[in-house]
């Protein structure tokens, strides 16, 4: 017997989990599939497996709770893939297409988002952390696809990266300087380059200040007592409306910050933010990009999204006078993360 498949749980055994008794509702549920002449090759595989579809997430709850995992993906049912110690995995699992929909809705009730037909993509945050993105068919061509950015429970600090060989000790004292003279930062690199651990890694260092953050998906943190974070959210089929990234930039500038963090400037909204760092107040924000160069050129270019009367005439010398650092983040071949370049201005 596989353990996910003890039986299809009986209302029975789901109401007396519901009530807070999962034990008792997993020994309920294995009772009943060996009267119906099922057997039990191993009770303890079993009972977590039950409790598993009961109170967690199925045959997905060992990876989720491996804290070795950074991300987990699926392509298609019975297969999952994951990166651990530098390295992609592959492994079989017991889960079919129906499993993965129920689980994948169990990950969402958090969030309050919502994925069917007519919202066939999601990207939303899980009670952890992490980040969740799911897409489904007839976006993709046949099976559901799901990510899961795994959230660090060891948040890292500038030295912390240091003591990792992240960061160099002359790097870190540029980062620290900058940080105390309140300098914009666009921390630049390319996916999984380890983007968010260096701008949470900064953020760790505004003891004392009020911070704003603004993200299409909750994955700042910041130690920080006067911290507000902000998500942005979809438009529904009920009438509720979109709030954009470039809304949530805005709104920012209304609150009072002391330091303001956008997580992945990539469309119109670097327009809002240049204009709020112009108004003098302090930013960071990450980029997509494969240099320290390339990240200026898109803060550059990305504004032009916005449409109306923007210029390069007015974009280059704005950019010019406000950012004042990139950071520069690289993956290496075997999995680590260092910083390969800084630049600063004059």
């Amino acid at each position: 017997m596989e353990e996910a498949k003890v039986l299809e749980l009986s209302k029975r055994a789901r109401s007396i989990a519901m009530r807070n008794h999962p034990s008792q509702a997993a020994e309920l549920a294995i009772d009943e599939h060996v009267l119906a002449g099922g057997s039990v090759a191993n009770e303890e595989q079993a009972t977590t497996g039950v409790l598993n579809e009961l109170i967690g997430f199925g045959p997905l709850s060992a990876y989720l709770a491996d804290d070795l995992i950074e991300e987990i993906w699926i392509n298609r049912p019975n297969e999952i893939r994951f990166h651990k110690n530098g390295r992609n995995h592959f492994e079989e699992i017991d889960l079919d297409s129906e499993q993965l929909r129920r689980v994948v809705q169990k990950l969402l009730r958090h969030s309050g988002r919502r994925l069917d037909r007519s919202t066939p993509s999601v990207d939303a945050s899980l009670v952890d952390g992490s980040r969740l993105h799911v897409v489904i068919p007839e976006v993709t061509k046949q099976h559901w696809a799901v990510n899961i950015r795994k959230f660090s429970k060891s948040i890292k600090s500038l030295a912390d990266l240091s003591n990792q060989g992240v960061i160099s000790d002359k790097q870190l004292e540029q980062i620290r300087t900058s940080v105390r003279l309140g300098k914009n930062i666009l921390v630049s690199g390319a996916t999984q380059a380890g983007k968010t651990t260096m701008m949470c890694a900064i953020l760790a260092e505004l003891e004392g200040m009020r911070l704003v953050s603004c993200e299409d998906t909750f994955e700042i943190y910041a130690p920080l007592d006067d911290w507000v974070a902000l998500q942005t959210r979809p438009g529904s089929a009920e009438g509720a409306s979109e709030v954009p990234l470039r809304q949530l930039v805005r709104e920012a500038l209304r609150m009072r910050p002391d330091r303001i963090a956008v997580g992945e400037v990539r469309g119109a909204e670097a327009l809002d933010l240049l204009i709020a760092l112009n108004s003098g107040i302090p930013g960071i924000c990450t980029i997509h990009s494969n240099s320290a160069s390339e990240a200026i050129r898109k803060m550059r270019t990305l504004p032009l999204l916005a449409g109306g009367n923007i210029s390069e005439g007015f974009l280059n010398p704005t950019v010019d006078s406000v950012v004042d650092m990139v950071i520069h983040c690289q993956r290496n071949q075997d999995g680590s993360r260092k910083v390969s370049e800084i630049w600063h201005r004059d």
